[in-house]
């Protein structure tokens, strides 16, 4: 990472997760390449591969899994913002109000229900990694912040692969056992 991450405050992470898709875009360097590898005469004619390199923070992202340099675009723009909500961690870190951004989201049973394409999504992990690390990666204190059970924390954590690793290294850093998928 190139940019100044190590002073970025709470407030600045949420508003880069908060931009549109044009708005965030234009944050970013864009760079359309060959994909190399299958897929046919088309993938290696065409230059639909994207690289976004997010200018504030050095992040780099690509996606070169569709023929279409639009999809491809798509695809890194989210990759972008969950690569801002799990790497990223705010000196202030902490400064969310998990709760209140879950309201919507916990059912009267006590059940967490937060899909992966929903856009309150990266905001809500950016906030449940930032106390994991506050809390010394105890599953149980933020789960009882939120008011859900460690299991329906952990369903949250591991519902895609680069926020499970990075709840691990969390609590690698504290030596405790590493979550396992259930």
């Amino acid at each position: 990472m190139d940019g100044d991450t190590a002073n970025i405050t709470t407030a600045q992470r949420d508003a880069w997760l908060a931009l549109d898709d044009a708005a965030l875009l234009a944050d970013c360097l864009v760079d359309a390449y060959r994909a190399s590898g299958p897929g046919g005469q088309k993938r290696n004619k065409t230059s639909s591969a994207v690289r976004l390199r997010h200018r504030p923070t050095g992040l780099i992202v690509i996606s070169e899994e569709s023929r279409s340099q639009h999809a491809n675009k798509r695809s890194a723009l989210r990759r972008l913002r969950m690569a801002i909500a799990i790497q990223l961690r705010p000196t202030d870190a902490g400064a969310s109000n998990l709760r209140m951004m879950l309201q919507d989201h916990i059912m009267p049973d006590s059940r967490l229900r937060l899909s992966e394409k929903n856009a309150a999504f990266p905001p809500v992990i950016a906030a449940v990694i930032d106390h994991l690390s506050i809390h010394g990666g105890s599953v149980r204190e933020v789960a009882d912040m939120i008011g859900v059970s460690t299991s329906q924390v952990i369903r949250l954590l591991a519902s895609e692969d680069a926020v499970f690793a990075q709840a691990n290294r969390i609590r690698d850093q504290y030596k405790l056992p590493r979550l396992r998928r259930s």
